[in-house]
């Protein structure tokens, strides 16, 4: 996926989580602010983006959860568990995606 096209997709889903916190202002999306990465920060590297959606892909599912949608429990280990592999790789990698 092209960066453009991550950043397109990173705003749909901030989109999203604003209609979650609208309708409930519980929902926690703290691990997605800690981020510090929002599709309006162009500048941010592909990798960054890549990272901030598979977090917010991870507390959107979470948010489901409380909707009664039996499968966001699995949607949100998996979207957990692919964060946590860009985190991983940006870590390991800082110089090459560095903003």
């Amino acid at each position: 996926m092209h960066k453009e096209e991550l950043i397109a997709l990173h705003r749909i889903m901030a989109e999203i989580k604003d209609d979650f916190e609208q309708r409930n202002p519980a929902c926690s999306f703290s691990d997605y602010y800690a981020q510090n990465v929002d599709p309006s920060q162009v500048h941010k590297s592909k990798m960054e983006h890549k990272h901030a959606i598979f977090v917010l892909g991870y507390e959107i599912a979470a948010a489901m959860q409380d909707v009664e949608y039996s499968s966001s429990s699995r949607i949100a280990a998996r979207m957990k568990e692919l964060a946590q592999k860009t985190e991983t790789e940006i870590e390991n990698n800082p110089e090459k995606y560095s903003s």
